[in-house]
């Protein structure tokens, strides 16, 4: 045994105190916080190193004693979100975290449990930025946050693995196979498992509402700013910038791998189809050769036509082949402010003529003309913030409505609208004039986990949410104490806004303000979809 690993069984072991549970894997110790326990860094699958590189996940092997789980484990390979340098990380990151509340850890129970997919494009993140005590203590539900493989790691295709196999989302089955195997020495109900997730994290749990594979891991979904349609127009942000849809057909992927080992001299040449051994010369380079921005960027959407996503999730909810379980989706009131506002300096947007260029350049002439009616520039602080709120209507709002309406025609359905233009920036980036943040991409997060400072109001919201949320865990319909009543999303003014205050929450017609009749009609977004 690795000197590492025995350091990590010995730590914790003189503190009889701290609450251990037994794994299938063996035994681990966590932390005591007094309303809550934490278990961080517990392995689910096997360390995807070496000659595993590639390969679907494979069940962790046992450990002798007590494991150390006080603290998070590697996140997995990645360049930095903002900013430059290079990546960090390690291969050996296929961990999750446990938060239960006081008093469940090694007994069996009937808590429900909530599985959150992190976002990050599938290229950044993980489990441990996000702290969920808020859902488990006041929520009474046990949280497991869950790293996952990332860019080339996790993405990837090659002939020779038979097409793009999606390793991201197989690491996520496998967290979800592990959950229900073992949760339930946390205190909770294997049988009650809601899976939730923003933005990459959204995307997956609509993968896994449409994927064979996920059958039967999970009982309720949550899709937080990622449903199945999510796109961008092309040149939307930069004018090189095409189209960005976040499902891509296999052989696309497997096309550039097949590049990509090219160029890393791994057998053939762009354009064909590869040599044998080319997947072993891959797996002999260093993460730090293979986690580069170019292939970051390649490799960062998840493939379809597998055997894990046989269709486009969106063509999969539109001939309603998916998982009969109950689902809560929504958006932010604006989206892409968060995007659009980085890119000003390198392009701004000066005026009404720029602003009917940027519409002409990703819509075209005639859908131009109806956006521009729609979106008129003195409706906005700035050109550039109507554009932001094109874009987000477009991109988010409108397809993520869309899809509400295929769920609804199967399965209870809730949709929601985070409408707080004053919640907390918290990503780190500083503002930009002429286009405040408001309720941008991400900006729901703060008010369910512990990752900012709220005002009073915003208190009021967080509980408000948190106990839709958990409540909907619990029972498959979201409620919360002295809330609105959230109605089942089909007839106009079906959508609940989240805002703070005494009517802040409250159900409106999002479809018409977001002018998703337009978008419906003259952008339907994706592309590829088959």
């Amino acid at each position: 045994m690795a000197l590492p690993v025995v350091l990590l069984l010995v730590a914790g072991a003189a503190d009889p105190t701290r609450p251990v549970v037994d794994t299938d894997a063996g035994r681990v110790r966590g932390r005591d916080h007094g309303a809550y326990s934490t278990f961080e860094g517990i392995p689910y699958a096997a360390p995807p190193v070496g000659a595993r590189r590639w390969k679907l996940p494979e069940p962790a092997p046992r450990w002798e004693g007590v494991r150390e789980a006080g603290a998070p484990g590697a996140h997995c390979v990645q360049l930095p979100a903002v900013g430059q340098g290079g990546p960090s990380g390690s291969e050996d990151c296929l961990h999750l975290n446990v938060t239960a509340p006081s008093g469940g850890a090694g007994r069996s129970g009937t808590r429900p449990v909530m599985v959150w997919f992190h976002g990050g494009g599938f290229v950044n993140g993980s489990g441990d930025q996000y702290r969920p005590e808020r859902p488990a203590v006041a929520g009474d539900a046990v949280v497991v946050t869950v790293n996952y493989r990332l860019g080339v790691f996790g993405l990837f295709g090659h002939p020779e693995l038979g097409g793009a196999p999606d390793f991201a989302l197989a690491d996520q089955q496998a967290a979800l196979r592990w959950v229900r195997a073992n949760v339930g020495r946390f205190g909770a109900d294997p049988h009650n498992v809601t899976v939730f997730g923003e933005s990459a994290g959204g995307l997956s749990v609509c993968a896994h509402l449409t994927s064979p594979a996920s059958a039967g891991l999970f009982h309720r979904a949550i899709v937080q700013s990622g449903s199945c349609s999510t796109t961008m127009p092309p040149r939307s942000l930069l004018p090189g910038l095409g189209a960005y849809e976040p499902f891509a057909p296999q052989s696309r992927t497997v096309a550039d791998g097949v590049a990509a080992a090219a160029r890393l001299g791994c057998g053939g040449t762009p354009g064909t189809p590869g040599t044998p051994g080319t997947l072993n010369c891959l797996r002999r380079l260093d993460a730090r050769t293979l986690a580069t921005p170019e292939l970051t960027q390649t490799f960062s959407t998840v493939s379809y036509g597998n055997a894990l996503l046989p269709l486009h999730p969106r063509r999969a909810l539109e001939t309603g082949r998916f998982h009969r379980v109950p689902v809560i989706q929504g958006t932010t009131r604006d989206e892409m402010r968060i995007f659009v506002a980085p890119t000003l300096a390198a392009e701004p947007i000066g005026g009404e003529a720029a602003y009917r260029a940027r519409l002409e350049r990703s819509f075209g002439a005639g859908t131009a003309r109806a956006a521009e009616a729609a979106y008129p520039v003195s409706r906005y602080p700035t050109p550039a913030a109507a554009w932001a709120a094109v874009l987000s209507d477009a991109s988010f709002t409108c397809p993520s409505l869309r899809d509400s309406g295929a769920l609804a025609r199967h399965v209870p359905t809730y949709a929601y609208l985070f409408s707080d233009r004053g919640a907390p920036n918290f990503t780190g980036l500083p503002e930009v004039p002429g286009v405040p943040y408001g309720a941008s991409h991400g900006f729901e997060l703060p008010y369910l986990f512990t990752l900012a400072p709220l005002t009073d109001a915003q208190r009021g919201l967080a509980d408000r949410m948190t106990g839709y949320w958990t409540r909907f865990a619990r029972t498959g319909v979201p409620g919360a104490a002295g809330a609105p009543v959230w109605p089942r999303y089909g007839a106009p003014g079906s959508v609940l806004s989240l805002a703070p205050g005494p009517d802040g929450v409250r159900t409106v017609d999002a479809r018409a303000a977001h002018h998703c009749a337009l978008w419906d009609a003259r952008w339907p977004g994706v592309t590829t979809a088959g």
